[in-house]
C-alpha cells in the first residue's frame, strides 16, 4: 500500500511540475498555449505518462541521437495533447517541436534554480 501511495504522490508531484512547466511555455507563445493552469496540469500528466511509456519500449539511446528521439516523440505527443484536449493548443507539429525545446529548457533552469537553491539550504 505505501508503494502505491509513493507512486501517487509521485504522480501528482510531477504533474504540478510539467504543469508549471507547460504553462510558462505557454505564456511565452512558443508553439503551446493553455487555456489556464488546470489544463496545462493535465497536459503536463499526459505528455509525462505518455512520453515515458514510448520511450521506454525504445531502445536504450546515448547521447545526441537519444536526445533527438526524445525531442521528437514528445513533440509528437505534444501535438497529440493539443488534439485530446480543448484547453491546449498547438501550432502543428514545429509549434510542437518548438514546444517540446523550451519545455526542456525551461525545466533544465528550473531544475538549476531549485537545485542551487536546495544546495545552498542544505
Amino acid at each position: 500500500m505505501e508503494v502505491f501511495v509513493g507512486l501517487v504522490i509521485g504522480i501528482l508531484i510531477g504533474a504540478v511540475i510539467s504543469g508549471v512547466i507547460i504553462w510558462i511555455v505557454g505564456k511565452l507563445n512558443m508553439g503551446l498555449s493553455v487555456d489556464n493552469f488546470g489544463w496545462a496540469m493535465l497536459a503536463g500528466l499526459f505528455i509525462g505518462v505518455i512520453t515515458t511509456l514510448v520511450t521506454h519500449f525504445v531502445p536504450n539511446l546515448d547521447g545526441i541521437v537519444g536526445a533527438v528521439v526524445h525531442l521528437i516523440v514528445s513533440a509528437v505527443v505534444i501535438l497529440l495533447a493539443g488534439k485530446a484536449f480543448s484547453g491546449v493548443k498547438v501550432d502543428g507539429f514545429s509549434g510542437a517541436l518548438l514546444a517540446a525545446v523550451m519545455m526542456a529548457l525551461v525545466g533544465f533552469g528550473l531544475a538549476l534554480l531549485f537545485g542551487g537553491v536546495a544546495a545552498t539550504v542544505a
